[in-house]
């Protein structure tokens, strides 16, 4: 995909080329040249490429789908859309789109944060913030074995997966119901939480709000609680009104009733509120574009970098009025990314963006999986938290393996300490080292880490994720009828990528297949395994497959040419044109990954302008995951918010 920024370039020239009204722009100038050019294959009946020209009816509708409009353009300047065979635009016309594109997604955006929208608490976000109020963890009483895996959370065990809002992350849930499953599920999982708490062989957890118990627990214990536990819980402090009204709910309880079951009583109904469930309910508001507040900020920095409720020093520093201060806000990022807690990063931003998850279906062997798994966690965590420069991503010295996964390493392996198996345990996870690859020059970077390379078997599979996860390009669907490359016939004397070439011959395919098959080639001498199956290795067939590490038959070709039209001889040479001209686009990957994680939504178009200016900082300065993280948290739209109900009508 041609970068926004470079297309703002490209069609430069043409802003002082038309002059026409904005207002009806899009009906009289551009909406004809669709109905001409575009929508026989892009319409309600025939989605081609899931793109639908014909139900673009009103300016929000228009600019919503702004990223189509962008691809739109990009197919236009590469002149590959309308396909060949299919009447073309003129040159005018061409020019005409190109222009109108410029001016209403290019010259005319202006940076503006997001209205506000309530937004639950993921799976996860929940389980750290009740582990972090009560100080335990509510865990499944399950005898777990090395060879599988099982949830030992009873949140994540009872809770449904949060599904991937827009922005592709389990974060964004704005648009997720809060069903009546769910509603039991809090409610059992809460009324668990509180009789643990308070149960006798825990003490320790309730003292840690009142201070050290003699006797029973009382009222004097029992507003200490209140006071202490429920601005803890709702994250900000409470109007003395509410507190007392709490408290005075428990002083008049019935006779019969304990005051420890009072107090039950009125900390479920915290734990079950919106204001607990939800976050940014209790943010004051004003009409229009507003700053959040600190305590909005505090919570905004805390499930973005650990995935759970504020500590005890933002929550003074949010009190004291001085988080949102620019060095305030970086001293806390770099706090926060020495924490143990940072490896939420790795564990649920990471692992979403690279989609480590599908390493699940690599078999039945759960500690070689879990071994693929942590190193890409290893890997990330050590990018985010040791400020290394934004494309280590790509090519770096440094892994991290275990014995499940040493053999991929060659002589590297060497550095690994030496571990005694425990008796009677034929396969078992053992934690990663972290080693530099001296030996190892087929690996290194993201790319070419056994896990990844295993989870995505054959070119189009790797080329895709290549092109999805790093470049940061949208792809269709594959058509329904698109089939799978023919087995050679009897004599037919060509390699797997030849035939490939023949198969995918159809021009629709091809539009996709120009930027997918050259990544995905030019990790063919890694084998389903992730194994790299050495430099003079070829192909021949084996059982009636395509094996591309046997030793008679043709030579692997890894080459390639990108859309751009640069070329290289292997993976090798595929990196380097990732990390140097292909740089840009992959930095804006990066930057658009974790400011929409950070926001919990996708990105619109009002955040184009911040998401440039951040790309343009870090591509010059050689920037870095903290400069990155910085950037974020002290970007406009992680500040600020817009009140929906005070904005004029567009």
């Amino acid at each position: 995909m041609i970068s926004y920024r470079c297309l703002s370039i490209l069609l430069s020239p043409l802003v002082s080329f038309f002059h026409f009204a904005t207002a009806d722009e899009f009906d009289v100038e551009i909406k004809p040249l669709l109905t001409k050019y575009c929508i026989g294959c892009h319409n309600d009946d025939n989605t081609e490429g899931e793109v639908n020209f014909a139900t673009f009816e009103n300016p929000a509708q228009i600019d919503a789908a702004f990223k189509t409009w962008e691809s739109a353009a990009e197919r236009l300047v590469a002149r590959d859309m309308p396909p060949e065979g299919e009447s073309q635009p003129t040159d005018i016309e061409r020019e005409r789109i190109l222009h109108w594109y410029q001016n209403r997604f290019v010259d005319s955006v202006v940076a503006k944060p997001a209205s506000f929208r309530p937004r639950r608490l993921s799976a996860v976000e929940y389980r750290n913030t009740l582990q972090s109020l009560f100080g335990f963890e509510l865990e499944v009483a399950i005898i777990e074995a090395e060879q599988t895996k099982s949830e030992t959370s009873l949140v994540l065990k009872l809770l449904p997966d949060d599904p991937p809002g827009r922005s592709g992350f389990r974060n964004d849930t704005h648009s997720n119901p809060l069903t009546t499953v769910i509603w039991d599920q809090y409610s059992f999982l809460t009324d668990h939480a509180l009789s643990e708490f308070f149960a006798p062989n825990n003490r320790h957890f309730l003292e840690a709000y009142v201070g050290p118990l003699k006797e029973n627990f009382a009222e004097a214990e029992a507003e200490k609680l209140v006071r202490t536990f429920a601005p803890r819980a709702l994250r900000r402090p409470l109007p003395e009104a509410e507190l007392s009204e709490i408290i005075d709910r428990i002083e008049r309880r019935s006779p019969d009733v304990q005051v420890e079951d009072a107090v039950k009583r009125e900390l479920k109904a915290i734990l079950m509120s919106p204001s607990f469930l939800y976050r940014g309910l209790r943010m004051e508001r004003i009409p229009g574009q507003q700053p959040v507040d600190d305590f909005e900020l505090a919570e905004r920095l805390s499930y973005f970098l650990w995935g759970d409720m504020p500590d005890a020093t933002l929550t003074e520093l949010a009190k004291s009025g001085t988080l949102g201060d620019t060095d305030v806000l970086k001293r806390q990022v770099d706090r926060m990314l020495l924490s143990p807690q940072a490896s939420h990063l790795a564990t649920d931003f990471a692992f979403q963006w690279l989609a480590i998850n599908e390493i699940e279906h690599f078999g039945d062997n759960y500690p070689l999986q879990q071994s693929m798994e942590a190193q890409v966690v290893d890997f990330m965590q050590y990018l985010f938290t040791e400020d290394r420069p934004l494309i280590e991503l790509i090519d770096s010295d440094v892994s991290f393996i275990n014995p499940l996964i040493a053999r991929h390493y060659g002589k590297d392996r060497n550095q690994l300490k030496a571990y005694r198996k425990a008796k009677g345990i034929e396969v078992e996870f053992v934690s990663h080292q972290k080693i530099t690859l001296e030996h190892s020059k087929n690996r290194g970077g993201i790319l070419t880490m056994p896990g990844i390379l295993a989870m995505n078997k054959g070119p189009v599979l790797r080329g895709t994720w290549v092109l999805e996860r790093i470049l940061g390009d949208e792809l269709p669907d594959p058509p329904m009828n698109v089939g799978s490359v023919p087995p050679p016939r009897d004599g037919e004397d060509l390699t797997f990528r030849q035939r490939f070439e023949l198969h995918r011959a159809n021009v629709t395919c091809a539009s996709c297949h120009d930027k997918i098959d050259p990544l995905g080639f030019a990790l063919q001498r890694y084998d389903d395994s992730g194994s790299y199956v050495g430099q003079n290795a070829t192909v021949t067939r084996t059982r009636g497959k395509d094996s591309d590490h046997a030793t008679k038959g043709k030579r692997i070709d890894t080459s390639g040419r990108l859309p751009s039209g640069e070329t290289f001889e292997d993976m090798q040479g595929l990196k380097h044109l990732l990390a140097t001209s292909q740089r840009r686009k992959v930095i804006r990957n990066i930057v658009e990954r974790t400011l929409s994680y950070a926001l919990c939504r996708a990105l619109e178009i009002h955040d184009r302008p911040t998401v440039d200016q951040m790309v343009d900082n870090l591509d010059q300065r050689n920037g870095t995951y903290r400069d990155l993280f910085h950037a974020v948290v002290l970007s406009l739209p992680f500040r600020e918010t817009v009140n929906p109900i005070h904005e004029a009508p567009q």
